[in-house]
């Protein structure tokens, strides 16, 4: 299931005024407690036609019994596996209607359940939440069958160097508490727990007097209430056992030395904080969010050249917390200068304490970083269950008071009490070569199934009626679109939901057609170079002046702005500076170059890079742009004169286009950008930065080895003569959905992962250009399941090619993509995105009610056509990353 894995004192005091109080108005938020215990939190968000049901248990991770560390996680998987008057295939094809997310989360302390959906769907939603509280189908048969699929991701997680020393750092940081362990579980208690333990798990700790349940979006919050009462009402409350106890000891220094396949290598230092619910916590939030600022000296590492990168991050569970100092070095680097200066640095600031600048600018940001939360109808929802669930807070207003309330004094003591050597754990991560690509052979064909589609599912009659009718949905959009005399595009989208502004801004380059013959690399140069500043403000005071207004920005090709509307002026001002006038500077030049060719020298020899650009040899011809790519010897023969060369040729507002949404008048809007922007010009003609079409590739299998893998990563692709302008799309999106479309509903997932276990997840999609595309269907599975996993594949494309797909299974996939359309509006940041895109492929920004359109006119035949058509399941391409594939 899903993986959940800073300027002047004075100007931020004046800034953090600028925020009302987080919680909502009383209108928008109802609160209930039902009599059998249950507590309920309705917030009303109008953003879309959405809603985010989230049902938490108070139990995870902590709770399970002993030496069986995955029974919570193994209970959350069975819980799709059906209910007493609920099947399993009901249940799927139930999420699939719905057509937004539907998926669960095991923590160390709360399990959750969650549906995002069109709000029409609320009924649903509620209906499926009560039954599976009530009681859940525990059949050894069905637990046999998903004990394979959780095996698999347990081995997916086991191929991660970083997944590995955080499971080993648990074990030393919290030994002989239930945090010792993480909630994945292992494959060897996966393989003595019965179902009967798993449905003792479910009845002892799954009652409405051990849950919250959050409701958000555009909902009635009275009859929404009522429906709460109506569904949860009649389910009993449950006495509940003793919860462990949680006794923590000192911290005994380890050190860990891992090999990694990623291109570069890792430093970190490992110290236990305040836990969620400690009185301590929001000094500890901003703790890790001073020392990880911009402008401290972790992140300084990056610009005097001690690492590629430096910073501090954090883990926080009810009982305790784990904060990391990060360095990255380069491939075939010394990571003892990295970690020297990392222990020098948390020795300073334990013995010194933090600069009382950046702990009001932490403050600031996470006090902004709520703000945010609003513009999100699921985040919304998030943010409350983790004030409620997580944190055992009566809002997220109350982190936001006790946020504010944190002094430097207090920073300091715990700065002073935490980053002692003697209790740290240390961890390198040092990256090695796992062996170049070989031809594959012996594998992906080797074994076949007779599978057939299921028979369609009849839905219980309370599911019948929310899906009887398919129709386009209506949408929120008005956005009001601009073309200055520039040629920079703008597009504002309106809203009121929180005081704030959000900017996505996109240049359309290529580096593999623009850059000059031996110059590749001058990207990711030019791209390193845009922390440091501006032409105006060197990379400390520009960082200062966003600190000052609670701001967050990126700058390069792709850019982005989120500030308060209060500071949408002062915002845009700062990111057009950094945008159109990076500072550039000579000695920034020399030290972004040689770290730029040490990354490149590990990335040539990482499994994820030579597996990428193998699978791209395969399926492109021989001279194709797109296999272009930077060598350490290129990088190096850079001078900055190429590096600003390029920069003035690829940086044009006639390529570029700005979308806005928040709270901003579409004419204001305009008005600021033409005063940033308007001077903006361009120089020669417009380039071409399409790929040209490709022919059809050729059948092949290569295997990239990878040491640190358990498990393989498999993709099976082919070119495509289909692009983003054709309409055969249509048909071949609508057929994907069948294939893999709405979880255990979909054939794949039924095929591989239900019926065989083969597999954790499998997905395909469509990828589209202008000129070309690509189709790819990808899983993870262990070596000896891929060559019967890739056996099915191509038979359930063959299958879309030798009969039309069932009225049901197209009935359910137009479901899908119609019922998506409104969370593709439910944030701001899918809203900038869809528009973003849709520009820059010069559609009209009605596209996808257009799309909705084809959808719902399109028949089985037309889909059969398509498919018959364009895929070709005996031209696949079969890439296998990891060890080699048995059978």
């Amino acid at each position: 299931m899903k993986k959940r894995t800073l300027r002047l004192v004075a100007a931020i005091g004046l800034a953090l005024g600028t925020f009302s109080a987080w919680a909502a108005s009383d209108a928008e938020v109802t609160r209930a407690t039902l009599d059998n215990g249950l507590r309920v939190v309705i917030v009303r968000d109008t953003l879309a036609p959405v809603v985010t049901t989230e049902m938490n248990y108070l139990a995870g991770s902590d709770e399970v019994p002993a030496g069986f560390p995955g029974t919570a996680h193994a209970v959350e998987h069975m819980m799709f596996r059906g209910s007493p008057g609920l099947s399993k295939d009901q249940l799927a094809a139930i999420a699939a209607n719905m057509g937004g997310a539907f998926n669960a989360d095991a923590t160390q302390g709360v399990t959750q359940y969650y549906f995002v959906a069109p709000a029409q769907d609320l009924d649903v939603a509620l209906k499926v939440q009560a039954l599976r509280m009530r009681g859940v189908d525990m059949d050894q048969k069905e637990w046999d069958k998903e004990r394979g699929a959780i095996s698999q991701e347990v081995s997916r997680d086991l191929s991660s160097p970083d997944f590995k020393f955080y499971s080993q750092m648990l074990a030393q940081m919290f030994s002989g508490t239930p945090y010792a362990h993480t909630p994945l579980g292992t494959r060897d208690s996966f393989d003595q727990t019965n179902a009967a333990m798993l449905k003792a798990f479910h009845d002892t700790w799954y009652a409405p007097n051990n849950a919250i349940l959050v409701i958000a979006g555009d909902v009635d919050p009275t009859a929404t209430l009522a429906k709460v009462k109506q569904e949860f009402a009649g389910i009993a409350k449950k006495t509940l056992p003793a919860r462990p106890a949680f006794d923590f000891k000192p911290v005994a220094a380890k050190t860990v030395q891992l090999p990694t396949d990623s291109p570069y290598g890792s430093v970190y230092l490992g110290y236990r904080l305040p836990g969620l619910k400690s009185k301590d916590y929001a000094t500890a939030l901003v703790l890790g969010q001073a020392l990880g600022s911009q402008r401290a000296a972790l992140a300084g590492m990056r610009f005097d050249g001690t690492a590629l990168f430096g910073g501090f991050v954090g883990q926080s569970m009810p009982h305790a917390g784990l904060g990391l100092a990060v360095g990255i070095f380069p491939k075939g680097g010394n990571p003892q200068p990295v970690l020297t200066k990392m222990q020098a640095i948390l020795a300073d600031a334990a013995a010194k304490g933090i600069d009382p600048a950046l702990v009001e600018a932490a403050k600031h940001k996470a006090v902004s970083d709520l703000e945010f939360k609003k513009n999100s109808v699921d985040g919304l929802a998030n943010a409350w269950s983790h004030a409620l669930a997580f944190q055992g807070a009566d809002s997220p207003d109350a982190i936001k008071a006790a946020i504010e309330a944190v002094t430097p004094a207090a920073v300091n003591a715990l700065a002073k009490q935490t980053f002692d050597p003697k209790h740290a754990i240390t961890a390198i991560l040092t990256p090695e070569s796992s062996g170049k690509p070989v031809a594959g052979k012996g594998f992906g064909g080797a074994e076949s199934f007779s599978s057939t589609p299921d028979k369609p599912v009849e839905l219980p009659t309370w599911a019948q009626a929310a899906f009887a009718k398919l129709a386009v949905p209506k949408s929120s959009l008005d956005p009001v679109s601009y073309t200055l005399p520039n040629g920079l595009r703008l597009i504002v989208q309106p809203e009121t939901i929180s005081d704030t502004v959000e900017l996505y801004g996109s240049i359309k380059t290529n580096q593999d057609l623009q850059a000059g013959k031996g110059e590749e690399g001058v990207s990711e140069v030019l791209a390193g170079l845009f922390p440091f500043g501006t032409e105006h403000l060197d990379r400390i005071q520009f960082q200062q002046a966003l600190d000052a207004i609670g701001a967050h920005e990126s700058a390069g090709t792709s850019f982005s702005l989120a500030v308060p509307a209060a500071h949408f002026a002062e915002g845009v001002k700062l990111l057009a500076d950094h945008e159109l006038h990076p500072a550039l500077p000579a000695q920034a030049f020399s030290l972004v170059q040689k770290q730029t060719a040490g990354m490149v020298a590990g990335q040539l020899q990482s499994p994820d890079f030579l597996y990428q650009l193998g699978l791209g040899k395969a399926l492109l011809p021989a001279n194709d742009p797109s296999l272009r790519h930077a060598t350490p010897q290129n990088v190096m023969a850079l001078t900055l004169d190429k590096v600003k060369q390029y920069y003035g040729a690829t940086f044009r507002p006639d390529l570029a286009t700005i979308v806005i949404v928040g709270k901003v008048d579409p004419a204001q809007a305009k008005q600021v950008i033409e005063q940033a922007f308007g001077n903006w010009k361009s120089t020669g003609p417009k380039p071409d930065t399409d790929y040209a079409a490709v022919p059809a590739n050729q059948p092949g299998k290569l295997h990239v080895p990878d040491a640190s893998a358990v498990q393989d990563s498999v993709d099976m692709a082919q070119t495509i003569a289909v692009t983003y302008d054709d309409p055969a799309r249509y048909a071949i999106h609508l057929g994907n959905q069948v294939l893999g479309g709405g979880f255990y509903a979909s054939r794949l997932t039924r095929d591989l992962r239900e019926k065989h276990g083969l597999v954790y997840t499998v997905g395909v999609s469509l990828d589209t250009d202008k000129h070309r595309g690509t189709y790819k269907v990808f899983y993870g599975s262990d070596p000896d399941k891929v060559g019967a996993a890739s056996a099915l594949v191509v038979q359930n494309l063959k299958q879309m090619q030798d009969a039309p797909v069932t009225d049901t299974e197209l009935r359910q996939a137009k479901g899908i993509l119609l019922r998506r359309m409104p969370l593709g509006e439910s944030s701001f940041g899918a809203i900038g995105s869809q528009l973003l895109e849709l520009a820059q492929q010069g559609k009209p920004l009605d596209a996808m009610t257009i799309a909705g359109r084809h959808y719902l006119s399109l028949t089985a035949p037309e889909v059969q056509a398509a498919f018959k058509k364009y895929v070709r399941p005996e031209g696949l391409v079969t890439a296998v990353k990891g060890p080699a594939p048995k059978g």
